[in-house]
C-alpha cells in the first residue's frame, strides 16, 4: 500500500495562492487524487493525475485555478492552488489508486489516504 503524507496547507486572504505536496512512498502506473472536505459536506475531488502518462483530471469549480502536478522521481504530486476563494476552505486529502480504477471522483476507489492538510481561505 502507498504510504501518504500530504503538506503545505494554511491560511491566505481569497486571490491568494497556495501549494499543496503530496510525498508519495512510490507510485507505479497509478491515479493519485486530491480530494477535499470542509465542515458538514461529503468529500470531494478537485484534481487527480495518472502517474503512467500525466494526464490530469480537474473538477469544474477549480478548472483554470488548480493544477497538478508530479515530479519526474514520481514521489511527490503537487497541487498548486491559485485565486482561492472562500468555499476552497477545506481540509485537503492525497489518495491513491489503480490507474484501471474507474471513476475519478470515487473515493472508494482509493486503497491508500494521507492524514490531511488544512487550507483556510478568509474574504
Amino acid at each position: 500500500q502507498v504510504q501518504l503524507v500530504e503538506s503545505g496547507g494554511g491560511s491566505v486572504q481569497a486571490g491568494g495562492s497556495l501549494r499543496l505536496s503530496c510525498a508519495a512512498s512510490e507510485y507505479s502506473y497509478m491515479y493519485i487524487g486530491w480530494f477535499r472536505q470542509a465542515p458538514g459536506k461529503e468529500r470531494e475531488g478537485v484534481a487527480g493525475i495518472y502517474s503512467g502518462g500525466g494526464a490530469t483530471r480537474y473538477v469544474d469549480s477549480v478548472k483554470g485555478r488548480f493544477t497538478i502536478s508530479q515530479d519526474d522521481a514520481k514521489t511527490t504530486v503537487s497541487l498548486e492552488m491559485n485565486s482561492l476563494i472562500a468555499e476552497d476552505t477545506a481540509m485537503y486529502y492525497c489518495a491513491a489508486g489503480l490507474a484501471s480504477g474507474g471513476n475519478c471522483w470515487d473515493p472508494d476507489r482509493f486503497n491508500s489516504w494521507g492524514q490531511g492538510t488544512q487550507v483556510t481561505v478568509s474574504s
